[in-house]
């Protein structure tokens, strides 16, 4: 199928329009207009809910006392003086196409507040707290909710959508910061809640119900269409409008099809909830989706509810999730370079935080967010790159410390929006999309 294009401007383009002053986001769009087709930039974003140890993937410190180091080994890898955890088999072969930052920080280590830190690029207030509710006064919009307030005029399908769910404490208490915030519910990520690995796949939404034909549904959008004058909230016509294009674009329905999927490409990324959603966003990267959030879901029989949150055997956990991690990760990087799509595609591997330096005694490793590691492969990166460092016993940064707002800023640079772009609050004030430095010491 032909791929439905998001085109952006060009790093020339953009220092241009960025040397007149700050970019209003109708600059921007007029820059990306003028600009020649071309494939869309875009993001994949893989969020571990519960956030991986860093000592035993990343960052090992395999010359620390045993209760920091714990009881796992290390693996060389493909770049020269690069060891990374045991389990990381598959990704140990890939890592001269990986980055790494070793020094990244929120200095919070609650899920929730931490989570919004990460997802937003602005900390959450105050910090520390567990179960925090979205809302006002921490109503900075999500990345994806950036992304689409932005880029979402060029792009057929939603901008940046997330799935296979939301990310939330047990108890199904959603993080904030991973709606729009004072943008809009206009500006939403879409969220996607689905079940990729259960036979046939199917998009709720995205298929007419069974009594409802084709012409009865031309009916309904021209009657839309005819009372939109009605509605007082443009956002929410927007909202309608995208909803009934998407279910009539052929295009759109065909992003979804995983059944068109070569069966070997399927087993690839392994037939896992995590590992479906990641071929899932490999197609929507495709279809000209620029932002795709891919949420890790829990594991059924594996420790501490199938998730990262490993407050007890933390190397049990580790050997039972690692393998479906380490597989999905290395078949998209794998799948993206084969269609020659990596250049443009950057893929990131984060979390909420880290995790202590000391094993529990309960053989686990708590909340941390001094100090912890996020790996970013594609998208103009450099790759066999190792940036920051931690301390012996990877408690805290020792150089090279990365923020939110910095990753934030990089992910941003990698999509083609510059720095100095602008959105705007509920009161119409300009503010950046971000307010951190981009981690030129990994791009390319």
């Amino acid at each position: 199928m032909l791929p439905l294009r998001c085109p952006g401007p060009t790093r020339r383009e953009a220092i241009t329009v960025g040397s007149l002053g700050a970019l209003t986001l109708p600059q921007l769009l007029s820059a990306r207009e003028s600009a020649p087709p071309r494939r869309p930039k875009a993001c994949i974003m893989l969020f571990l809910l519960g956030a991986p140890p860093q000592q035993e993937t990343w960052d090992p410190k395999p010359d620390s006392p045993v209760e920091a180091r714990g009881d796992m080994g290390v693996i060389r890898t493909a770049t020269p003086g690069l060891i990374i955890g045991e389990t990381m088999v598959k990704t140990s072969r890939w890592t001269e196409k990986i980055a790494v930052l070793r020094a990244v920080s929120t200095n919070d280590s609650s899920h929730s507040s931490s989570g919004y830190y990460m997802t937003t690029g602005y900390p959450h207030a105050p910090v520390g707290v567990e179960n925090a509710k979205p809302g006002s006064p921490n109503d900075w919009p999500s990345l994806g909710a950036v992304v689409r307030r932005v880029l979402q005029p060029q792009c057929k399908l939603p901008a940046a959508i997330t799935l296979p769910e939301q990310s939330a404490n047990d108890g199904n208490l959603t993080w904030p910061g991973q709606d729009a915030g004072f943008l809009g519910r206009g500006s939403d990520p879409w969220l996607l809640n689905c079940e990729p690995e259960k036979g046939k796949f199917d998009i709720p939404g995205l298929t007419l119900p069974p009594d409802v034909s084709e012409p009865r549904f031309g009916e309904r959008r021209q009657l839309l269409e005819g009372i939109d004058h009605l509605s007082a909230r443009s956002d929410e016509r927007g909202i309608a409008a995208k909803a009934f294009e998407m279910i009539a674009s052929p295009a759109a329905r065909k992003a979804f099809e995983l059944d068109s999927e070569d069966v070997r490409t399927r087993d690839r990324y392994g037939r896992s909830r995590f590992g479906q959603s990641c071929l899932l966003a490999r197609r929507m990267v495709e279809a000209g989706v620029p932002l795709i959030r891919v949420n890790w879901t829990r594991v059924a029989g594996a420790p501490n509810n199938g998730h990262w949150d490993t407050h007890s055997k933390n190397s049990e956990s580790l050997r039972k999730m690692m393998p479906i991690l380490d597989t999905a990760y290395t078949a998209l990087l794998e799948d993206l370079s084969d269609r020659g799509m990596l250049n443009d595609t950057l893929v990131v591997w984060c979390a909420e935080f880290g995790r202590t330096p000391k094993i529990n005694g309960g053989g686990g490793r708590d909340h941390w967010g001094p100090v912890f590691s996020v790996a970013l492969a594609g998208g103009g990166v450099k790759g066999g790159a190792v940036y920051g460092a931690s301390d012996k016993l990877a408690a805290y940064p020792k150089d090279g410390r990365v923020t939110p707002q910095d990753l934030h800023a990089t992910i941003y640079h990698c999509l083609g929006i510059p720095k100095n772009a602008e959105i705007h609050d509920g009161l119409g004030r300009p503010l950046p999309v971000t307010r951190g430095e981009p981690v030129r010491q990994i791009l390319g």
